[in-house]
């Protein structure tokens, strides 16, 4: 079975219905028309760019550019998860600390896969690893960033009770753990529940692009339930050392809690 060969008239048909989005936003004054234009062209220029790098890649296959391109891929991350923060830490820290949260848990899952369950010749072949890594890190962005906002502003709201605790004589991690394990639970919450509705919800993007290439159902179920194990193992490992790093970071070896480590909300100046 061949795969349809999608025209540009037919990518023209489609992107319509954005155009359909401006619109209901200028009838309803949600002013989100310039955000929807602006958002799409970035999406398209963006994915040419990529298919010609990909398509570049895919003829090298060099251990060298692979590892580039997926160093290039985590930095661009990082940088969302630091854009995401309503109060995010002072300094390199506020760079630093999900960006290198993300390496650790994405490339290590990646590696993990590439070596003892696809085992494609050569392992870093970027056919496989590079989309490998954007579905892990992707999800993994969206847990770190989660679990960093909810610890910095659950810290904030909670401070006196925090400060009060540690006054008493608790220790930091006594004293923030229920903090961090809300934290924890909002990171984990969206992989819970895309597990949860995968198959009779929704079908994920790989599995239904699989199926479209004509992969045999069966065969692309298989698919997406490796993914999906990884994307909750990215996820989970990412989140838990997020997490746990932003405790340390926001407090100190005297058991203090330090919120001056934080820059104000954007509201506040």
């Amino acid at each position: 079975m061949t795969y349809i060969v999608l025209e540009l008239q037919d990518l023209v048909l489609a992107s319509l219905l954005v155009l359909i989005n401006g619109a209901l936003s200028l009838a309803f004054r949600l002013r989100l028309e310039r955000q929807y234009l602006i958002a799409a062209a970035r999406m398209i220029v963006q994915l040419l760019l990529i298919g010609l790098v990909l398509t570049w890649l895919f003829d090298q296959v060099s251990a060298l550019w692979t590892g580039l391109a997926a160093l290039a891929m985590v930095l661009f991350a990082g940088r969302e998860i630091a854009a995401r923060q309503e109060r995010p830490l002072a300094g390199l820290w506020r760079y630093g600390l999900g960006t290198g949260c993300m390496l650790l848990a994405a490339t290590a899952i990646t590696i993990l896969a590439l070596t003892t369950t696809l085992r494609p010749d050569p392992w870093y072949h970027p056919r496989y690893a590079l989309p490998l890594l954007g579905m892990v890190l992707g999800n993994t962005m969206t847990g770190i960033s989660l679990g960093l906002q909810s610890l910095s502003s659950g810290l904030w709201r909670a401070r006196a009770g925090v400060e009060a605790q540690l006054a008493l004589g608790a220790t930091r991690g006594e004293a923030t753990r229920p903090i961090a394990r809300e934290a924890l639970r909002a990171a984990l919450m969206p992989i819970v529940n895309a597990m949860a509705a995968t198959g009779l919800v929704a079908l994920p993007g790989m599995m239904t692009g699989q199926i479209l290439a004509g992969v045999e159902p069966v065969e692309a179920v298989k698919y997406q339930l490796l993914i999906m194990f990884l994307i909750a193992g990215g996820t989970g490992l990412g989140a838990v050392a997020a997490v746990l790093g932003g405790v340390r970071r926001l407090t100190d070896d005297r058991h203090r809690l330090r919120l001056d480590r934080l820059l104000p909300a954007e509201e506040e100046g």
